[in-house]
């Protein structure tokens, strides 16, 4: 089955929303019947919750299954929610749940998800995998395989963004390369941005759902709550139905492709200056590394060692502001130089690595 076919009937992008953490049977209703009118198929919600540090609130458990359950027979929602074990698995089939998902803290853990997958085995469900928290491609991929060798292939990938490992605007780094690369290895694999884990605040919540749609994602998931600022879990990043219902007015659309002969023509002539570039920039790059190897030498040399304090700091604060002088941004400039800067340490170490054997 092509992995894209259970979400063409739906309305494109394909919008999830619903509050965090399931509260109560009327918090349920009220958001489920707010949905339906803005013409929302699926509602998420999280039963099991566990925190990061015990004492907080950790979600109703089966109890709130059972008021999904009655949402689902009351309204005609379709219901999404999360499952970390096998038991989960099994008591939110029983319950009727539409679509399973796989959350962060379990998608790290190769055993957790084997488990789930073979409870999965002869349920037909729709499963969504979302992304490890670090920001490892390999653990989403074998988590993804592991649901699909089950013999689910409705799967989906969700994007809410990885731990931080520096300061950031958002909760949590979106790092858009990696889905994209995800996207690249599994191109009919649905691909679904969680804008509100991603940013942490409701106030980022626009930004992070238009530069996914920018890109091409097939949907977007954001919390919605009655009363946001009173949820129990994650209110910072809750927004009101109303809330919601402006942001998706508000939100450019796009289409996969084109099949418009001029925009493609014009398309290819523009990727073929790009590739020209690319092969100096190569060129540049390759140029560089060789100066990096004979600083490399000639530190071994004077016994200096590889990592020089003052001059990554000198690189770090000059780069930034020449990108910005030609308008490219400082961050980027700054992620950039990071990855160079990590080849040359990697390529100078192997010189000092290098017996005076191996060098005659």
């Amino acid at each position: 089955m092509n992995l894209t076919e259970w979400i063409n009937p739906l309305k494109r992008p394909l919008i999830i929303s619903g509050p965090c953490s399931a509260e109560s049977p009327e918090q349920l209703l009220i958001i489920a019947g707010r949905l339906k009118k803005l013409g929302i198929p699926i509602m998420r919600a999280g039963v099991w919750k566990p925190r990061t540090r015990p004492g907080t609130f950790e979600g109703r458990g089966n109890e709130a299954l059972q008021w999904l359950a009655q949402v689902k027979q009351q309204t005609g929602i379709m219901i999404a929610t999360e499952v970390a074990t096998a038991q989960h698995v099994e008591k939110a089939c029983q319950a009727g749940v539409d679509i399973l998902w796989i959350g962060a803290r379990t998608t790290v853990n190769p055993f957790m998800v084997q488990e789930i997958a073979d409870a999965l085995k002869g349920t037909d469900k729709i499963v969504w995998v979302k992304n490890p928290l670090n920001p490892e491609l390999a653990l989403w991929l074998g988590a993804l395989e592991r649901i699909n060798q089950s013999g689910i292939s409705r799967l989906a990938g969700i994007h809410r963004g990885f731990t931080p490992f520096r300061q950031s605007r958002y909760r949590n780094l979106p790092l858009w390369q990696l889905p994209l690369e995800l996207k690249s290895s599994c191109p009919q694999l649905p691909l679904i941005a969680d804008p509100s884990h991603i940013a942490g605040s409701r106030n980022l919540i626009f930004e992070v759902a238009q530069r996914a749609l920018d890109l091409g994602y097939d949907g977007l998931m954001i919390e919605t709550h009655p009363d946001p600022d009173k949820a129990l879990s994650d209110s910072q990043q809750q927004i009101t139905p109303e809330t919601l219902e402006q942001i998706l007015a508000q939100l450019h659309t796009y289409t996969p492709s084109s099949d418009n002969t001029v925009f493609l023509n014009k398309l290819e002539k523009l990727r073929e200056q790009i590739d020209h570039i690319d092969r100096e920039l190569i060129d540049t790059l390759a140029a560089r590394m060789r100066l990096a190897e004979q600083i490399g030498e000639y530190k071994k040399e004077n016994n200096v060692a590889v990592f020089q304090a003052e001059r990554w700091k000198e690189i770090m604060e000059s780069r930034p502001l020449w990108g910005e002088q030609v308008n490219l941004s400082a961050e980027f400039m700054r992620e950039l130089y990071r990855i160079i800067h990590d080849e040359s340490i990697r390529v100078q170490t192997q010189i000092f690595n290098r017996s005076e054997h191996d060098a005659a």
